[in-house]
């Protein structure tokens, strides 16, 4: 019930937005994306490669800005291994130069585990003719579950500190072709005792993010390898690092 309440609660911020805000550019994929963790990480955590597929798209108005993108992971392992992820998040301009108000909203599910993180706080947009760099900052709320079987072994709900990040992204061409280099960060801080007691995860501090170069082979068809990388983050102790590839049609 909470989960859903969170949710209807960032669709009505969203439906809030005046009817008469003027668009001002938009984009959208689909794509198919594998990703390969290091050895090191299979061996410290027992993860498994896996695809996935993403729905992605995003669009910014006189308002403010939208993004989200909806995954269907795991698929090669059957359906009761599948998981799904979805992210949206919203910035509000506030009329003080390029200052905002920031929600973030992350969901993912399996039939092992399930979280939820909830961010409310403030960003602010720096941007040139083919760059541009979003820090935020706000204030974190987890809901998370891990299952194994019909019984919990372990859950959270509340609030757990803070988180900050950014996206940022850098376009340029390079033997006559059309390159883009992006990034997207998470730190949470002063994360709850009782949620890293469930978690298995330590310390309050961590990293979460990804680094990729895309190549835009045609207006329609864009591919690229991400650098994903994460440390006291997915479940556990330590650094996890992967490449992702990826494929996207742009519509």
């Amino acid at each position: 019930m909470r989960k859903s309440l969170v949710a209807l609660s960032v669709l009505a911020a969203a439906a809030a937005v005046p009817a008469q805000a003027e668009y001002l550019y938009g984009f959208g994929n689909v794509s198919v994306n594998y990703l390969d963790w290091s050895n090191g990480t299979e061996n410290r955590s027992g993860k498994e490669d896996f695809s996935y597929l993403e729905l992605e798209g995003g669009a910014g108005f006189s308002w403010g800005e939208l993004y989200g993108f909806a995954d269907l992971e795991n698929l090669e392992n059957g359906t009761d291994d599948v998981r799904t992820s979805i992210k949206g998040s919203i910035a509000v301009k506030t009329g003080l130069k390029e200052l905002r108000g920031y929600g973030q909203l992350y969901n993912t599910n399996s039939n092992s585990f399930t979280a939820q993180n909830t961010v409310l706080g403030m960003s602010y947009s720096f941007s040139g003719d083919n760059w541009a760099f979003n820090p935020w900052v706000g204030f974190h709320h987890t809901i998370t579950t891990k299952t194994f079987g019909p019984e919990a072994t372990g859950s959270f709900s509340g609030m757990n500190g803070g988180m900050l990040g950014w996206s940022a992204m850098y376009n340029f061409k390079a033997f006559g072709e059309s390159f883009m280099v992006s990034n997207w960060h998470e730190t949470e801080f002063a994360r709850d005792d009782a949620y890293l007691a469930t978690s298995g995860e330590s310390d309050d501090l961590t990293a979460n993010g990804a680094l990729a170069l895309w190549w835009n082979v045609t207006e329609s068809v864009t591919t690229g390898v991400q650098y994903r990388y994460a440390y006291n983050k997915l479940g556990q102790q330590g650094h996890d690092n992967a490449m992702i590839y990826s494929v996207k049609y742009n519509f």
